[in-house]
């Protein structure tokens, strides 16, 4: 009767294991930051300059990383030409240079970020933060979208392309 009830016990278990593993894949919180990217759609001149960048394995790592990430109607706001230019092999250290002033070391969340007024990017020069009119701004880019979850950070959604100075 015992090997019977340890058993149904083990089942049991073992099938809340799965839901919760199901559950946590189904919600990205198994992804890292590059794969939430990728499935999303609304990234892909992301995506692509990251790859162009050779900053794919770095996103991938273990973190935590915030990411401000503009989409691709964000991009495609610069001047014309500029992301071909950024994407060309001889530019990929500006390249670089822009993607990581997206980037900041850490898990800061909306209810951080708003009680920030700047943040030191993995660039190294700071990008300001504040809240305008109920927005929250990051430099000139607006957040509109918070707190999309990955495995080894958080992703906020930026209406503009940040650019270092």
């Amino acid at each position: 009767m015992l090997n019977k009830f340890t058993t149904i016990i083990a089942i049991i278990l073992a099938s809340l294991a799965f839901s919760t593993v199901s559950y946590a894949e189904h919600h990205g919180m198994k992804k890292d930051i590059v794969d939430v990217a990728a499935e999303n759609g609304s990234f892909n001149t992301l995506v692509a300059a990251v790859k162009s960048a050779g900053l794919v394995e770095t996103l991938k790592g273990e973190g935590p990383f915030t990411v401000f990430a503009p989409t691709d109607d964000a991009f495609a706001k610069l001047p014309e030409g500029t992301v071909e230019m950024l994407l060309k092999p001889e530019n990929k250290d500006k390249l670089v240079a822009v993607l990581t002033y997206h980037v900041v070391s850490g898990k800061v969340l909306a209810a951080d970020v708003v009680n920030l007024d700047s943040a030191t990017t993995v660039e190294g020069q700071a990008v300001t933060i504040e809240v305008k009119d109920g927005n929250v701004m990051v430099n000139n880019a607006q957040v509109i979208m918070t707190d999309v979850e990955a495995s080894n950070g958080v992703i906020h959604v930026i209406d503009t392309v940040l650019l270092p100075k």
